[in-house]
Order: C-alpha cells, then sequence, then structure tokens
C-alpha cells in the first residue's frame, strides 16, 4: 500500500553500520535528520555521504534535513555529576559560578543571561519539565529559587522559562557556523531552532543562500512567544516542525494537543509542510513495539494532515532503529484508510493567483471525483505537487523531474514521490508515451487506467505549469491536448 505520510528519522551511532542503514530505507524512511546539537561536521558528513550512496544502492531518493542547535539555555555542571533536591528547598542558579562547582545548593549557568530574564514570580522548568523552581528574587549574578518539584538535577540540563520569555537569539555563533556545513552537505532542509519571529527565519535563509546552500527552511514551533507571530513565521518559512518537548514545557503539557492540530492546519492552509515531531515512539527506543498512547499519537497527527512525523532518539541511539520505523509505516498506513485523511475542503471558496497553483488545484478534485489511478506532475521547482499535496486524497501522485534538488525536496511533500525523468531527449508527441511506460514498469497502473497529468507548454520553465491532461492507459489519445 502506498504510503502518503512521510517518516523522517534521526542518523546516529545506532544508525551508523551500512547494514542499519539498508533495514531503515527497506523500513521506509523518506528524510534523514542531522542533528547538530551532538557530533561533529565530519560525523555528520559520513552520515550524509553513507545515507545517500546505500538510497542510490536502492533505487531510492532519501532527503537531508540539518536540524541546527540553536541557543544552549543550559545550567552548568556539578562537582559529583549531579544532586538531590527536594521540594521547598532552597536552590540558586548562580551565572558567576566556576565551570564544574555545582553542589546541593547552587549551580553555575551556561546561559548567563537568564539573571536580566528573570523576575518574582517567574517558574523555571528545568530538564524537559521534570524539575520546577519557583524565582524568589535576583541578586546580582543569583538567581534564588524555591524548589516546587524535586529530583535527580545533573549535569548541562536545559532551562525553559513557562510560558516563554528568554532572550537568546535564535542562532547561536555555532549555529552560523553550522549552516556553512550544512551548505557543504547539500542539505534539502535547514532547520531553525527556538525561532521567536520571522526575522529569524529570514536570517537563517540568507546565511545558507550566501553559503551556496540551496535547502528549504524549517522552523521549529517550540517557544511560547513563537506562537503569537506563528503566521508570520509559517509564511517565512518553507516547513514547520512542531517541536513537542520543550513547546510542551513552556505552555503546559495540557495545552499541547489543541496547539499542534491548530498548526497543521494553519500550516497546510498557507501551503507549507508541516513535520510533527518528539517523543512520537518513545518506548522504541528499548522496545520492539510501540505503548497504545503513541500508536494513537501518530495515527492523530496523520488523521490531522500533517505531511511527516518524525523519529529522534528512537533511530539515533535506540535499539531497534529498523523497526521503529516499520511500525510507523504500518500506523500511517492504517491511520490513512480513514475517510477523514482523504477528504479535504482546502480553498474550496478562495481565489488563485498562479495559473499553476489554479491547474494543481483542479487536478486534485478532478482526480478525487473520477476514479484516477495516479497523478503525475511533470515539474522544475516541484511547487505544482506542493499544492497538489495540500489537497487531502488517497490518489498518489508523483513528481517527475529531472532536477536532483527538486526530487529531494519532495521527499518531505505528504502524498508526493519522486521521480527521475528527463524531458530534454524526448520527442513531445512520445512524451505520454514515456510517462505512461515509466507508471507501468513501476506498476503504478495498468491498461484501463486513468492517469493525470500535468505540465507545461515550455520544458525548463519554472512555474510554467498550464496544462492537465487525463489519459486512459491503451487508448489512442490526442497527446498534443
Amino acid at each position: 500500500m502506498f504510503r502518503r505520510t512521510k517518516i523522517v528519522a534521526t542518523l546516529g551511532p545506532a544508525t551508523d553500520d551500512p547494514k542499519i542503514l539498508d533495514k531503515i530505507i527497506e523500513a521506509g524512511v523518506d528524510v534523514v535528520r542531522i542533528n547538530f546539537s551532538h557530533g561533529s561536521s565530519d560525523e555528520h558528513k559520513a552520515r550524509v555521504e553513507k545515507i545517500r550512496s546505500r538510497a542510490r544502492a536502492h533505487g531510492r531518493q532519501v532527503g537531508v534535513l540539518a536540524d541546527l542547535q540553536g541557543p544552549k539555555i543550559r545550567i552548568d555542571c556539578f562537582q559529583k555529576g549531579s544532586v538531590e533536591l527536594k521540594e521547598g528547598e532552597t536552590f540558586i542558579f548562580d551565572a558567576g559560578l566556576a565551570i564544574g562547582a555545582g553542589n546541593k545548593e547552587r549551580v553555575g549557568l551556561g546561559y548567563k543571561e537568564l539573571v536580566d530574564d528573570v523576575k518574582r514570580g517567574d517558574t523555571l522548568l528545568l530538564d524537559d519539565g521534570r524539575l520546577v523552581f519557583w524565582v524568589d528574587h535576583v541578586n546580582n549574578q543569583e538567581i534564588f529559587t524555591r524548589v516546587v518539584v524535586g529530583g535527580t538535577l545533573s549535569d548541562r540540563k536545559g532551562i525553559n522559562l513557562q510560558g516563554g520569555g528568554l532572550s537568546a537569539a535564535a542562532l547561536s555563533e555555532k549555529d552560523k557556523e553550522d549552516i556553512i556545513t550544512a551548505a557543504e552537505l547539500e542539505a534539502d532542509y535547514l532547520a531553525v531552532s527556538f525561532p521567536v519571529c520571522a526575522d529569524d527565519i529570514n536570517l537563517a535563509r540568507k546565511l545558507l543562500r550566501n553559503a551556496g546552500g540551496k535547502g528549504g527552511i524549517v522552523a521549529k514551533i517550540e517557544r511560547a512567544e513563537a506562537l503569537n507571530c506563528v503566521d508570520e513565521i509559517i509564511e517565512a518559512s518553507d516547513a514547520i516542525m512542531i517541536a513537542r518537548g520543550d513547546l510542551g514545557v513552556e505552555i503546559g503539557d495540557a495545552a499541547l494537543p489543541p496547539i499542534q492540530k491548530d498548526l497543521i492546519r494553519r500550516a497546510r492552509t498557507m501551503n507549507r509542510v508541516v513535520i510533527t515531531a518528539t517523543q512520537m515512539m518513545e518506548s522504541m527506543i528499548e522496545n520492539q513495539i510501540p505503548t497504545r498512547a503513541e500508536v494513537f499519537d501518530v495515527a492523530n497527527a496523520v488523521l490531522d494532515g500533517t505531511d511527516a512525523v518524525m523519529l529522534s532518539g528512537e533511530t539515533a541511539m535506540g535499539k531497534f532503529p529498523d523497526k521503529a520505523i516499520a511500525a510507523m509505516d504500518r500506523i500511517c498506513k492504517e491511520a490513512e484508510k480513514q475517510k477523514q485523511a482523504s477528504e479535504s475542503n482546502h480553498r474550496m471558496h478562495t481565489k488563485f493567483k498562479f495559473i499553476d497553483e489554479a491547474i494543481a488545484m483542479a487536478s486534485m478534485y478532478t482526480a478525487n471525483h473520477l476514479n484516477v489511478k495516479a497523478i503525475v506532475s511533470l515539474t522544475e521547482s516541484g511547487a505544482t505537487t506542493l499544492w497538489m499535496s495540500r489537497i487531502g486524497s488517497g490518489i498518489p501522485i508523483y513528481a517527475f523531474t529531472s532536477h536532483v534538488d527538486t526530487r529531494r525536496k519532495v521527499t518531505l511533500y505528504r502524498g508526493v514521490m519522486p521521480v527521475s525523468f528527463d524531458t530534454s531527449g524526448i520527442d513531445r508527441k512520445m512524451l505520454i508515451d514515456e510517462i505512461v511506460d515509466e507508471l507501468k514498469r513501476r506498476g503504478v497502473a495498468k491498461d484501463g487506467d486513468l492517469v493525470l497529468i500535468s505540465r507545461g507548454d515550455l520544458d525548463g520553465i519554472m512555474g510554467g505549469t498550464n496544462t492537465m491532461k487525463i489519459v486512459r492507459i491503451g487508448d489512442i489519445c490526442n497527446i498534443t491536448g
């Protein structure tokens, strides 16, 4: 069964073995994530080279998403690696404390500007919200707090301010260096961590282009304040990632489900790609099957219309990376059988700005009402297939293109499969025949099936799609219509 929802898997030590890479490709990975929070540039380059090599060997196109670390909003280290904190105790976050000098009473700060960002009454959440501290007062470089929820606090744990408001810039100096690496890797997407406004996305795009990178920009929605201008952030981006870890900590876990549904709807309405991420199948780091709650989580994201679901630690350091992908694959396929996953009222009452956009919308409406077996889009940039993929449908969309950048880009689009296809040496009178032969070769369609083909009158023109043609395979057709 054709799976429309894409699977993003994070590479790491657990996938370094080429045999494991073969297994995750066979299991159905569509895009791999390179996490710049861990590992060296050389390690990332080696992983990208290996996955692309193995993907070619399997006849597959696998996209690459480079994920920036973002600002380090963390505590420093303890003398003994960790401390036990109890409810009601006083604990001090000390920006002036020597590195590694943390103890039961206080700990240093990797993010020293925290003293300027907090005030009495604020709540600090550490280690993904597992420990909670109420700010009593700030004195010079010291933040005096009371432990609200205690537990074990260890080195370098992350800090969140409940409700948001930390002033750290989205792009650190390390991020700017990693953007250059991402360009060298020819990453298909660059994910920006902790953006708070469209300017953060625009800056990342500028730096990537200056470095020679062509990839799309993914805005990770993980700060509470980003929700105040989320439409502007989405508009500035090519895709968004609902990074539910930090976002859930800042806005509260109960607020997260409706926010996720709203972000998926907004992104699709604005013709942007959306990735749902964080802890989707975290139990599979250690176990061979997911929990029932994880099954529901993945399925609900699919039913809501997400383009992709993402695995992090499950594949980067888990014991069963290929089984995690296989589990996600079968859950997505089952969810996609449900009627609500293939129906859409997307833009039914709005006007279109571009001819190729109108062709894309008309193609999907026609295909969904005419028992079409497959949709083929001859595309240069992938824009037509992006618009098509915003429409709920159970019909596979094939992006026929000669551009490798475009084939990699569409690996993240829901319902779109990339196909290497060069029209430059094909007589236009034989074009339809060549397309049909390719579909037959792939087992997509057979004689008697209807297929829908969109294309432009002129080859090599970006945004030039202006024709929709319906073909019944095996019939003699007027191929120039």
